[in-house]
């Protein structure tokens, strides 16, 4: 029998693995459990000792774990690249956001923003509406979650716009990407995928993040919202 494999991912790769690279790698034969969070709820978890055999997470995180030892610094590959978007549901008229005038009358129009509280976008977040002078205004209506996809509440009808990746708001059907955050409020995140010391299977563990890394991924990360980061064959 094949080995169940365990790996920890971020949310911004979730569309590109459940719709392609997960089908693809079990139609070969192999198991592989995944668990979902924001980069800060998986890192917090493997501080205080969680173990899988892959993380997927932003690639600061990954490296300290490197330089710890809780990685096999030779097994990480650099995936994507993420952008910071709007999402609000399809079908409703979408607010410019291209210029930085624009974007703030966008969130300050909303009847309420959603964002995470332990996502990399909402921590980017909580810096743009200060520096945009609109902390007040913005999280006296704010719809704030703990970990997820901030979009669920523009669908259940408690926020009319979402802060999330790019990538992450279009894992939510209904939903409909309003644009990414214009400069100087960007900020890009990459990803990369690694092998955990201790991982239980390493061969297959290694033999999965060839997979997330190969030629025909680039693709399915482009598809996703995502900029892909892995080589691509000449």
């Amino acid at each position: 029998m094949s080995v169940e494999l365990k790996a920890m991912s971020t949310l911004a790769v979730e569309l590109a693995l459940k719709t392609e690279l997960l089908p693809a790698w079990q139609s070969l034969g192999h198991r592989i459990a995944v668990e979902w969070n924001p980069t800060g709820v998986l890192i917090e978890g493997v501080r205080r000792g969680d173990r899988a055999d892959v993380l997927i997470a932003i690639d600061q995180p990954i490296d300290e774990l490197v330089q710890a030892g809780i990685l096999l610094g030779g097994s990480v590959r650099p995936l994507a690249r993420a952008s910071f978007g709007l999402g609000a549901r399809r079908g409703e008229a979408l607010p410019d956001i291209s210029t930085p005038d624009l974007f703030k009358q966008a969130l300050l129009s909303a009847r309420s923003v959603a964002y995470s509280q332990t996502g990399a976008s909402g921590i980017h977040f909580r810096d743009v509406i200060e520096r945009l002078g609109i902390v007040d205004e913005i999280n006296a209506k704010a719809t704030i979650i703990h970990a997820g996809f901030t979009a669920d509440k523009v669908i259940s009808g408690d926020a009319d716009l979402a802060v999330q990746q790019v990538s992450e708001l279009m894992s939510i059907d209904g939903i409909q990407v309003v644009g990414p955050f214009p400069e100087p409020y960007q900020k890009h995140t990459d990803f990369s995928a690694a092998v955990f010391s201790d991982a239980p299977n390493p061969d297959v563990a290694q033999a999965f993040v060839q997979h997330l890394t190969d030629t025909k991924a680039a693709g399915i990360y482009a598809r996703s919202g995502l900029v892909p980061r892995v080589r691509i064959a000449a």
